[in-house]
């Protein structure tokens, strides 16, 4: 069945204050300085995945995060133009290069996460020939994870663990554009065949009839045949993962980009407003859109920053003269103020306070996540200048 799309709460069609220039600056300029403070303790190693008592502890190549750091560096360097940010995210090559090298976990999808963010910034940004190198030996990992069969590419772990095989996850939309970047590159179509067609799995089997999300789903890697969703970091099965929905939305808007098809801007519509409709009083999410404020569940800033990337992105796509435009900008101004005025994290570590990783495992709970951070600083640029995304 094709997704129903809901009808918008009327609260966003109320015309809201414009994210102008000077509280673009503003914002832009703290967060800066946020880097800049971190800068000195993380230029041979990164901010780990989670912040603890107000602080990154420095880790190597443990996570699927670390290209966020570089990520920021890369934004960084061009928003000021200096130097000092290019040379560390230069210098943290190095550890990709290591990663390869010695196959430090690199069994997952999250290549995408990794070396987007790394080594095809450094390629796009500055030319550096080594980091192309290295982007494309990651995409090449990444594409043995694609199963023809199933049309998927698995998430995590060994390609021979029936346990894994056949497993999506909606984070990988955020990860194929690391194939579709490698087949411009190459001219190899195998790399964008994969990415379109996991692509389109994701909209089929991912995306439930109301158009809320699975995190997880299973297609039999023989057959080809659809097995279950559930989840992994969401409230339950039948529930809805922000941040899940918040790379759906995304995800989906951004694979209009790469491949043309003019279903995936409206399926992206849909996700929007699932997630918008079941935002609290303040516009920024609970962990799961289950949740509403009597359940005083925490939040999760991180998904409130990819849902405005996401915005930014689908309203790039849609005509000027689409009549809920207004509507979306309201939702991106209205979201953006309240994580800048109530959740922006001064004098610590972290861009975004009150984020959270994963819940039922007792990860990165009520504390900035080195992703919500990135999205947040990406959100900053998309919404003040002309830029071209790392995706």
């Amino acid at each position: 069945m094709i997704p129903i799309l809901e009808t918008l709460d009327s609260r966003y069609l109320t015309a809201q204050p414009v994210l102008d220039k000077a509280w673009l600056d503003t914002a832009i300029n703290e967060t800066l300085a946020s880097i800049d403070a971190m800068l000195p303790r993380f230029t041979d190693t990164f901010p780990a995945a989670s912040a603890h008592e107000g602080r990154y502890p420095a880790v190597e190549k443990v996570d699927w995060t670390e290209g966020f750091w570089t990520g920021m560096l890369w934004l960084a360097w061009e928003v000021t133009g200096d130097d000092k940010y290019r040379k560390v995210a230069e210098g943290l090559l190095d550890s990709f290069e290591e990663r390869l090298d010695k196959q430090i976990k690199v069994d997952t999808h999250d290549l995408g996460f990794l070396y987007l963010l790394s080594c095809v910034n450094a390629w796009r940004l500055t030319g550096n020939t080594r980091a192309r190198t290295l982007a494309l030996r990651a995409a090449e990992l990444l594409y043995r994870r694609f199963n023809a069969t199933a049309g998927v590419i698995q998430a995590w772990g060994d390609l021979n663990d029936p346990a894994r095989q056949g497993r999506m996850i909606i984070d990988c939309n955020l990860n194929v554009p690391l194939l579709f970047w490698a087949a411009n590159e190459t001219g190899n179509d195998d790399y964008r065949q994969a990415a379109t067609r996991h692509l389109q799995q994701a909209a089929r089997y991912l995306v439930r009839n109301d158009a809320s999300t699975f995190h997880t789903f299973y297609l039999d890697i023989h057959s080809g045949q659809p097995l279950r969703g559930d989840t992994h970091q969401g409230f339950s099965d039948s529930s809805c993962w922000a941040r899940g929905q918040a790379w759906g939305i995304y995800g989906f808007a951004l694979g209009y980009a790469h491949t043309g098809d003019t279903a995936l801007p409206e399926l992206s519509r849909k996700l929007t407003h699932y997630f918008l409709n079941r935002l609290p009083e303040d516009y920024v999410c609970y962990w799961d859109l289950i949740f509403t404020a009597q359940d005083k569940a925490y939040r999760d800033t991180s998904a409130a920053a990819i849902s405005v990337c996401g915005l930014a992105e689908l309203l790039k796509q849609l005509p000027l003269t689409d009549p809920l435009r207004p509507a979306y900008l309201n939702a991106i101004s209205l979201i953006m103020r309240h994580l800048h005025a109530d959740y922006f994290a001064h004098n610590e570590d972290g861009l975004l306070r009150e984020g959270v990783y994963n819940f039922g495992r007792d990860m990165g709970i009520n504390v900035p996540n080195l992703w919500g951070d990135f999205f947040w600083f990406e959100a900053l640029v998309r919404l003040s200048r002309v830029w071209t995304p790392y995706w």
